[in-house]
């Protein structure tokens, strides 16, 4: 995806079908009702080559207000404070701790869940995650589930 793109809310009703379809077929992708890009084309009535075409390009609208709980899944390097700090920027974001779970580390890297409940967080989800993957030590982080 380009860094300079321009995104626009628009109504799914006034845009050619091609594009909801994309979306529906990358929904049964992410759920799990379909286990292959196949399979996930074939059940929304597009073809493989539509749905490269546009995949990248097209997404649903997330209005992360009608979410409660974010799950994210990350790597962290084993040195002091890194978890820490992490969770103070949750709780600056108005965030609030549900779980943690961390793995013991190895080779100098743990593997760490946090649950979150973002029912009364400010700002935006994206910038949100953004800014907890700049905090020095988060090797990489991901948004597992929402719900």
């Amino acid at each position: 995806m380009r860094k300079d793109a321009t995104y626009y809310i628009v109504d799914a009703s006034v845009l050619p079908e091609i594009y909801t379809k994309v979306v529906q077929a990358k929904e049964l992708l992410e759920t799990g009702e379909a286990k292959t890009i196949n399979e996930a084309v074939k059940e929304v009535g597009i073809s493989r080559s539509a749905f490269y075409k546009y995949k990248d390009y097209v997404f649903k609208y997330f209005d992360h207000r009608r979410y409660k709980i974010l799950t994210l899944s990350m790597i962290l390097y084993h040195v002091p404070g890194v978890l820490s700090q992490l969770l103070n920027r949750v709780a600056s974001y108005g965030g609030n701790i549900l779980t943690i779970n961390q793995n013991i580390p190895v080779h100098q890297k743990a593997n760490v869940t946090i649950t979150i409940d973002i029912s009364k967080m400010e700002g935006e989800i994206k910038a949100f995650i953004d800014d907890l993957k700049e905090i020095e030590g988060v090797e990489n982080l991901e948004i597992i589930a929402q719900e």
